[in-house]
């Protein structure tokens, strides 16, 4: 059970630091043993802007790897804040490392042009 608490200390730790606006929401990142889902989040107005997850059946990732789908899921939520007219977020690890999926996720943002 350590994990779990290492990982909450750091989220909250990382959330004291950063906020989501409407112009640059928080894009925040939750990691699973077998999914991955961000979600774009105003903290001012309390709302969630977009959101995808790997579970959509939508999303047709059937036998692509585990990094694979972490970056479709990424380039997935900056194409839904681009036709929003977000170009700016602020990146929400969510106490998970920078490595791996989460990674890969943030990187297919990049390629669809969502900054950070």
């Amino acid at each position: 059970m350590k994990e779990k608490g290492s990982r909450q200390k750091r989220k909250r730790r990382i959330r004291k630091k950063i906020s989501g606006t409407g112009e640059c929401p928080r894009l925040s990142v939750f990691r699973s043993a077998k999914h991955i889902s961000a979600q774009a989040v105003d903290d001012d107005a309390g709302r969630t802007l977009a959101a995808v997850s790997s579970v959509d059946k939508k999303l047709n990732l059937s036998g692509a790897g585990k990094k694979n789908t972490a970056g479709k899921v990424g380039e997935l939520i900056a194409e839904k804040l681009m036709e929003k007219g977000i170009k700016k977020a602020v990146f929400d690890r969510n106490g998970f490392l920078y490595h791996g999926r989460v990674a890969a996720l943030a990187d297919g943002a990049r390629k669809k042009g969502l900054a950070f």
